[in-house]
């Protein structure tokens, strides 16, 4: 991953865990597992999701949702709760020993005993105790507000397909347990591991508002929890802050389900703790979101020291051992800064129609036809920089439906002060960073969303670009939004459509197509300084073979031949 991530890499290996959670003398009532983060190893603390935690509640999962539930203390839980922890090795300690633990969690096609030669073993299994479960009120107000109770039905948290069947029960828990996490307490191993070779790096935690969007993130959690913990115990992902609303964050690292309560680390401090994984976002109605909502760190941790201050004097010590906030650096500032070519990403209204939009000058807007697909049309521009600036504009082109390119441009009433205006780039490269900057999933809820990828493919035609594809997330909201050089900063293109499967009509959002500005850059520069449409006009009769690909079809080996 490059020498940027060595610290993120280090923390995140040597604080990563599974937590497995299953009834005693009950093998048959199976087990509930997920990932977690090691926040001491002398004594052993660890923080992991909540969600595993609702079938054991004494009173069901409803206490959660109950007025002025923040915390629950560990008895909670039923008596037959049993809990073990699976973590590696530290740097400390001899790594890949087969340590002596709990019960086995591993299959036992996972252990190695039927191969030559058979793989490592799992890591041992240490029994720990709950004490406590707790919930970040900021985040759950949040989670609120962007998926209201109206909002809720399309969401699947889920790591099942629309089609598969998950049971409203089970549904009604998962989005219960959101925002929630618990707190174990590790019981010591026996006498001859000393908790010396436990002793892992600290740990510490990014303070609120230091990680800036688009900044790029580690996240580490172990797919399928406790399955195979040999092979997936921290499992790492890399991506970018996407957005933010308080302590409810969103990236575009992949988490699988399984990796909920994992931990996630910025480069930037040097392998800080920004947040927890609260969920992977599956489905939104028929469409694979590809992102992971998250549970910032620093307020979560503030929460629990003061539910710890509210428990017995043995628990409440523990407080004093949790990891600390970075303090404010002595020179340059801890944040790095968004990059300037997020803000010239728009949102456009037309009518009840929205979609994103890129400002390629001060009073020039370019989206989608299909967002504003009238010329004349009135539409509303909001700009995330300066503060939220509200412009109204008028569509003074829109492509043919029969065009293969689907393009708008917005001429508006004023200037758009204070938003820097991207330079199109002349070249791409294949196999580049590239961001996307646009509204899908939220809209306007909470701002334009980053997320990153590749530049997989450029198409061409007659040796000019004609198409792009890129692997970064983009989603029903993003169409017209701007695809940029993350290295850059320069602007490739304009965002014109997912991938969805006819067969199924689910839509997929890492692979997509953008139009290389290359193809508008030379009629918005006419347009621009001479009003002429001309250069515009001229997108409406595009070659057959640019059509052709737009179609997503193969070009003819023959053309066919009359019969007249």
């Amino acid at each position: 991953m490059g020498r940027p991530w060595g610290s993120a890499m280090q923390a995140a290996e040597q604080a990563g865990c599974v937590v497995s959670a299953s009834r005693a003398g009950q093998p048959e009532a199976g087990s509930w597992s997920c990932s977690g983060v090691v926040l001491s190893r002398s004594p052993g603390l660890v923080l992991c999701h909540g969600g595993i935690f609702t079938p054991f509640l004494r009173e069901g999962s409803g206490v959660l949702t109950a007025a002025g539930s923040a915390f629950l203390p560990g008895d909670s839980c039923t008596d037959d709760l049993r809990l073990h922890v699976q973590w590696g090795p530290t740097a400390a300690g001899p790594a890949g020993r087969a340590e002596r633990g709990g019960p086995e969690l591993c299959t036992p096609q996972c252990t190695g005993r039927e191969l030559d030669p058979p793989r490592r073993a799992p890591p041992p299994a240490r029994a720990a105790r709950l004490l406590l479960l707790l919930s970040c009120p900021a985040f759950r107000a949040h989670f609120a507000r962007l998926f209201g109770r109206d909002a809720v039905e399309p969401w699947r948290f889920a790591g099942a397909a629309p089609d598969e069947d998950v049971s409203e029960d089970e549904e009604e828990d998962q989005l219960r347990a959101l925002g929630w996490f618990a707190l174990l307490r590790v019981r010591p191993g026996a006498p001859e591991e000393p908790v010396a070779v436990e002793r892992g790096p600290a740990l510490a935690v990014a303070p609120p508002g230091t990680v800036a969007k688009g900044a790029p993130l580690l996240a580490c959690g172990s797919p399928f929890g406790a399955f195979c913990p040999d092979l997936f115990l921290n499992t790492l992902s890399r991506g970018v802050l996407s957005n933010a609303a308080g302590p409810l964050l969103l990236t575009d690292a992949r988490c699988l389900p399984g990796t909920e309560g994992g931990g996630v680390f910025a480069a930037r401090p040097p392998g800080a703790l920004v947040a927890l994984v609260a969920a992977p976002l599956c489905w939104k109605a028929r469409e694979w979101v590809g992102l992971t909502l998250l549970c910032a760190a620093a307020p979560l941790l503030r929460s629990l020291r003061s539910a710890l201050g509210r428990l017995p004097a043995d628990a409440a010590a523990l407080a004093a051992l949790l990891p600390p906030e970075l303090g404010p650096p002595a020179g340059p500032p801890l944040r790095d800064p968004e990059p300037p070519w997020a803000a010239a990403a728009v949102l456009v209204e037309c009518g009840t129609v929205w979609g994103s939009g890129v400002a390629v000058t001060p009073r020039l807007v370019v989206t989608c036809r299909h967002v504003t697909p009238r010329e004349a049309a009135r539409v509303l521009v909001h700009a995330a920089s300066p503060k939220g600036a509200q412009i109204w504009g008028q569509v003074v082109f829109a492509t043919q439906e029969t065009s293969p390119y689907d393009i708008a441009v917005v001429s508006l009433q004023e200037d758009l002060d204070g938003v820097p205006m991207p330079v199109p780039t002349e070249h791409f490269h294949a196999g580049e960073p590239v961001s996307v900057v646009g509204y899908g999933v939220f809209g306007q809820a909470c701002g334009p969303s980053v997320t990153s990828g590749i530049l997989s493919a450029v198409v061409q035609v007659d040796e000019r670009p004609v198409m792009l594809q890129t692997t970064c997330a983009v989603h029903g909201g993003s169409s017209g939004g701007p695809l940029f050089s993350t290295s850059s900063g320069n602007l490739l293109g304009i965002v014109a459509s997912n991938t969805r499967d006819n067969n199924t009509g689910a839509t997929y959002p890492h692979l997509n197509f953008s139009i290389p500005i290359t193809v508008l850059q030379p009629a918005l520069r006419r347009y621009s300084q001479e009003g002429d449409l001309g250069g515009l006009r001229a997108l409406d009769k595009t070659a057959e073979p640019v059509r052709v690909v737009w179609r997503l079809q193969r070009p003819l080996a023959e053309v066919p031949r009359s019969k007249l």
